[in-house]
């Protein structure tokens, strides 16, 4: 199964464990994703977004609310304060062997590892936006993350709400 780390570096040579920025206290780790997931990281490593996507469990009515007028499989939304980053930047994606990881109990598509990853191989995304299109996904753009994370946060969907800390307006933290 292949997993992906992303980043803006372009020369990592060696992925070594280190805690969340935002969480100094957390057990150093190595992260990784599964590919259906990725397109959550399709954008500027600091950018804040909401992800959500339907689940088995799912409702009707949510899955009906919120993708009944959608062909995508997922929706990120990002704030349009982060428009031009996203149009400018390049993403590079480490594959990594899949050997080297766990999956999180809690997000199964997550994937740590504790030790030092050396990567697979690495490749380069030049239009964010083109790659979230390619993978079936809805690029949604907000002046506000807020109200749509309060909105979706209640519901049957998956949601994963990323880097809000670096969000502005009313995005809950």
């Amino acid at each position: 199964m292949p997993l992906y780390h992303f980043s803006e570096n372009p020369g990592i040579r060696m992925f070594v464990p280190r805690p969340p920025v935002e969480r100094p206290g957390v057990e150093p780790l190595v992260w990784a994703i599964d590919e259906w997931h990725q397109p959550a990281y399709f954008v500027p490593r600091d950018c804040p977004r909401v992800c959500i996507w339907p689940l088995d469990t799912t409702t009707g009515a949510d899955r009906e609310r919120w993708f009944g007028h959608t062909a995508a499989r997922m929706i990120v939304a990002v704030e349009s304060a982060w428009l031009d980053r996203l149009a400018t930047t390049t993403l590079y994606r480490y594959a990594m062997p899949d050997a080297a990881f766990t999956p999180l109990p809690a997000d199964p598509w997550m994937y740590v590892s504790h030790d030092a990853v050396e990567p697979l191989g690495v490749d380069s995304f030049a239009n964010l936006p083109r790659a979230i299109a390619e993978a079936g996904v809805e690029l949604r753009i907000t002046p506000d993350l807020g109200p749509l994370a309060r909105a979706v946060m209640p519901t049957s969907l998956h949601w994963s709400l990323i880097r809000m800390r670096n969000a502005g307006g009313s995005a809950p933290a």
